[in-house]
């Protein structure tokens, strides 16, 4: 294995510091994903150099003409607090003329807008929930084809990032409330989709012409009641202690209908080639109560840490953490 100058670009609060000791479980989790991609390529070997990034690219421009690396380790994932700008970041370094690791900016662009995505599935004929957007500052009215229940999210902000129990509504006046939630309090377009009771299951996909499909993984909650409805609101994917208390896990798919798995494979490569993404990313799905799948969206550059749930679908395929690190090395080198 040839040993790699690389340098991880990553936002400038998650940059890990040099000494953990006195810090608590919930600090260290904030900056995992950046801890464990650093420690992990210096015990393979690699050379590396972290960059903090918050809203000046100078510091970009510089560390390539500087320190010349081989290639750049990209986990931005916002720039001047706009998530939708991580894909400007990847364009400067597409300019710079600099390989880097995950998705192009193409399929930053098509997958990073939810109701955009929709609509290009939706065209090859493969199924998602109906959808309104609602743009901040207008009047919420919703369409006679949008029938309750509905789940309102953002419309370009990813990790479940303002869903709550309370997205998903009943009737009009909470449509409404909820609507105007996503545009106050997440400062964002809102995307109000037809909610899919059953469960939730994620697709890792990895590669640029050939691509890998990871084995499924389905989203559980041990401790809540059986009629309670699953939904994977932000405290489920971040908050370590509601895990802990209410037995959020990942793990395979289990009792599955015949042949789902070949279906979202099958549906999960299509996904991929659909929106234009390359690197590695993670396809999200539901599966009704008639095992019916629905496409609920794309996140290309998914956490990696190595005990997320991408990393944790690549081990159950035989790929070490070392050795899904240095595939995505590999495949940004070869774009």
């Amino acid at each position: 294995m040839k040993k790699l100058r690389v340098l991880i670009l990553m936002h400038e609060d998650f940059v890990p510091p040099e000494e953990l000791t006195g810090l608590s479980e919930a600090e260290i989790d904030r900056f995992k994903t950046e801890l464990d991609t650093t420690d992990t390529l210096l015990d393979m070997g690699h050379e590396v150099q972290n960059l903090g990034v918050r809203d000046e690219l100078h510091p970009i421009r510089r560390s390539v003409e500087e320190w010349k690396p081989d290639i750049v380790f990209n986990l931005m994932e916002e720039f001047q607090g706009e998530a939708v700008y991580d894909q400007n970041v990847v364009a400067y370094l597409e300019l710079l003329r600099v390989p880097y690791t995950g998705c192009g900016t193409r399929g930053l662009v098509l997958a990073r807008d939810k109701a955009l995505s929709k609509k290009l599935v939706s065209y090859h004929r493969i199924r998602a929930p109906r959808f309104a957007v609602f743009r901040s500052g207008r009047a919420v009215k919703r369409p006679r084809s949008l029938q309750f229940p509905l789940i309102v999210k953002s419309l370009t902000e990813e990790a479940s990032m303002g869903i709550a129990k309370a997205s998903v509504v009943n009737d009009d006046e909470k449509l409404s409330q909820r609507v105007q939630f996503v545009h106050e309090r997440v400062e964002t377009h809102a995307i109000v989709e037809q909610f899919i009771s059953g469960r939730e299951i994620y697709v890792g996909v990895i590669g640029n012409e050939r691509l890998k499909i990871f084995p499924p993984q389905e989203l559980i909650v041990r401790k809540q009641a059986s009629d309670e409805e699953l939904i994977a609101t932000e405290r489920i994917k971040h908050d370590v202690a509601y895990q802990k208390k209410h037995g959020v896990e990942l793990a395979p798919v289990q009792d599955q209908p015949p042949g789902l798995i070949a279906r979202l494979e099958r549906l999960s490569k299509r996904i991929y080639r659909i929106l234009e993404l390359n690197g590695y990313a993670r396809i999200d799905y539901r599966l009704d109560r008639e095992d019916r799948i629905y496409f609920l969206e794309a996140n290309p550059n998914p956490e990696i840490a190595r005990f997320e749930e991408f990393a944790s679908a690549a081990e159950s395929a035989g790929l070490s953490y070392e050795s899904l690190l240095q595939r995505v090395l590999n495949l940004g080198l070869r774009r």
